[in-house]
């Protein structure tokens, strides 16, 4: 029981980074792309590296002990693939103009300013738009921050090093889309804490989905062993998911907001803080 509320805790801290992400957008003079940059490549690397180090061959060894050396490897193989093709289906579903992880440049973020401060009927019209992409953009984080919230949560269960990485590296991923859902939607309304409290709550999805998930397992899985067993799937599917985020999301947001080799900095930084940390405390 206390490992499981260790685990609400982690998914709660790195899901509630949004808020921090929309602190930025309202508390700071200029937003700072460059930091954006370099954090979100440090996320990427700290996901690749924790999902090819440690999840996989976690989740390897739960398949060959309940499958056998051949067997096992293949169903491993299928559960890894099965969180790209989880993830990818959201990705699909969710409109790209709405999608959180599509880059909003700084020009873009300005140019949303300028078009609400143009004449009465143009910034009525203006406005409706811009509430309306706020909005669609926190449902749709609320959709990706899912799985995201299942790979925290499982992995925390699951190692609390391990965990406690992962919880990081998603909490630096979430600060760029608590800056997407409240800027839009400050410029809409220009009430800040309205802003605030939209982009916030998107965290929230995080701790409830896992929560959810979790409870759903414990009552149709009353055996801790099959319990084991199933959380062997989801560790490789999690590790298949933190890859597409990396991959598809991250690493191209890190490079559109960064400047030379800003998201090759992070990505290393990160990924050597995460050897280094995973080493120190094994």
């Amino acid at each position: 029981m206390e490992n499981l509320f260790v685990a609400l805790g982690m998914t709660f801290f790195s899901g509630m980074a949004t808020a921090i992400g929309s602190a930025i957008a309202f508390f700071a003079t200029v937003t700072n792309y460059r930091f954006l940059s370099i954090s979100t490549g440090f996320s990427a690397g700290a996901m690749l590296y924790v999902s090819f180090s440690e999840l996989l061959p976690r989740s390897a060894s739960y398949f060959v002990a309940q499958y056998g050396e051949i067997s096992g490897r293949w169903f491993h193989l299928l559960a890894f693939f099965a969180g790209i093709a989880l993830i990818g289906v959201i990705d699909i579903i969710v409109p790209s103009e709405e999608n959180p992880h599509e880059t909003r440049s700084e020009t873009s973020f300005k140019a949303l300013k300028v078009t609400c401060g143009e004449g009465e009927a143009d910034k009525i019209i203006s406005k409706n738009m811009v509430s309306r992409a706020g909005v669609f953009a926190a449902i749709a984080i609320g959709i990706h921050n899912f799985p995201e919230g299942l790979t925290t949560f499982f992995s925390t269960l699951e190692n609390f090093q391990m965990g406690l990485t992962i919880a990081l590296a998603v909490a630096l991923h979430n600060i760029p889309e608590g800056i997407t859902v409240s800027v839009p939607i400050f410029y809409a309304t220009g009430r800040r804490w309205k802003a605030f409290i939209y982009s916030a709550l998107t965290g929230l999805a995080e701790p409830v989905g896992a929560l959810f998930f979790y409870v759903i397992l414990n009552l149709i899985l009353q055996d801790s062993a099959l319990f084991s067993n199933v959380l062997g799937y989801i560790l490789a599917m999690v590790a298949g998911i933190m890859v597409y985020v990396s991959v598809d999301e991250l690493l191209p947001i890190s490079r559109a907001y960064g400047k030379g080799h800003d998201s090759l900095v992070g990505f290393i930084i990160g990924m050597g803080i995460t050897a280094v940390g995973l080493t120190i405390l094994k």
